[in-house]
């Protein structure tokens, strides 16, 4: 089985939360969706990286998350969640999936 990158898992955290917690109208149910992969997510990027690098792209994926909040505000729901998904996507895949 292929191992699915950390970046795809991130950005599928974030976008998958939110489209939980919007379809089930149970923020709490989208958290677990978030935290679940946002977990997976910094244990391939310890693995990966090191844990400096899965330490400040955990904190970049939560800070997306937070971000996402008044960026929605801004230019709506769904560009904020995949513009802050697609960043945290980006920068892991250049931290920890990119091939060396």
């Amino acid at each position: 089985m292929a191992k699915v990158p950390a970046s795809m898992v991130a950005a599928a955290g974030l976008v998958g939360g939110y489209g939980v917690a919007r379809w089930t109208r149970k923020r709490q149910l989208g958290g677990v969706v978030l935290a679940g992969a946002g977990v997976v997510a910094a244990r391939q990027w310890k693995r990966q990286a090191g844990g400096t690098a899965a330490g400040v792209l955990t904190a970049t994926y939560i800070a997306a998350f937070a971000g996402s909040h008044p960026l929605a505000k801004k230019v709506g729901a769904w560009p904020a969640v995949f513009g802050v998904a697609g960043a945290v996507a980006l920068a892991s895949w250049a931290v920890a999936d990119r091939p060396a």
